[in-house]
């Protein structure tokens, strides 16, 4: 069966399947200059949502520890992964030996003036920069984006433009948002750097290749798959 027909297929078969929010959303055309979100937690959630990576549908992962909120939208970029390229960047800007990527999706809060009530949502952002963040030995970078077409902060350009209490706000989430309640576990989370929108897409660039590294072969066994069953 041909490649385009078996596209054609998963295509319309979305129409009557829920697509995975990782695997089945597509991250966009133009990335890394704007890509696609799936909003996880908003302002206001008291709890830490996150995906099930098996299901594919939002999970609790914690209640969020005393008054500390998620001060904008965040959530994750599609068919992304920080993996073995990202780690390796992470090295090479800090300096430091032995991270690696922490096997997740890309993480990403996205800057607007407009209240999102709740998650399970997608959206278009525009990176602008991003927190540069190493949880134990781990990369665990935080794009930062404005929504695209907000009428407040669809206009930024870099992270230079993002107000400093806005930058403020968000190191402040991350770096204490792991913090679980009524444990002593210390978890060893910094912010090495804040970067610019150059090399938050270099970041993202670096996370779609590690994604399809991983898991093109996993499409090709499906192509082959769909293609000898519809044969």
């Amino acid at each position: 069966m041909k490649r385009s027909n078996i596209r054609r297929f998963l295509k319309l078969s979305k129409l009557f399947s829920k697509p995975h929010p990782w695997h089945g959303i597509d991250i966009g055309e133009n990335t890394p200059d704007v890509v696609k979100v799936f909003i996880e937690i908003v302002p206001g959630d008291t709890m830490k949502y996150e995906l099930d990576k098996d299901s594919g549908y939002l999970k609790v992962d914690r209640p969020q520890r005393f008054s500390n909120i998620c001060p904008m939208p965040y959530g994750f970029v599609p068919q992304t992964l920080c993996d073995e390229l990202v780690g390796k960047y992470c090295m090479q800007k800090t300096g430091r030996k032995d991270i690696e990527g922490d096997q997740d999706p890309l993480d990403i809060c996205v800057i607007t003036e407009r209240n999102i009530p709740h998650g399970n949502i997608i959206l278009d952002a525009i990176p602008v920069g991003g927190f540069r963040m190493i949880d134990g030995e781990e990369a665990d970078d935080k794009i930062i984006a404005v929504m695209k077409g907000d009428a407040s902060f669809g206009g930024m350009k870099d992270i230079q433009d993002v107000p400093n209490h806005i930058v403020e706000r968000l190191s402040h989430y991350f770096l204490t948002y792991k913090q679980r309640p009524f444990s002593d576990e210390k978890r060893e989370v910094e912010i090495t750097h804040i970067y610019n929108r150059k090399e938050a897409k270099e970041v993202i660039s670096r996370s779609v290749n590690d994604y399809n590294k991983r898991f093109n072969i996993d499409k090709k066994e499906l192509f082959e798959l769909i293609g000898s069953g519809l044969e």
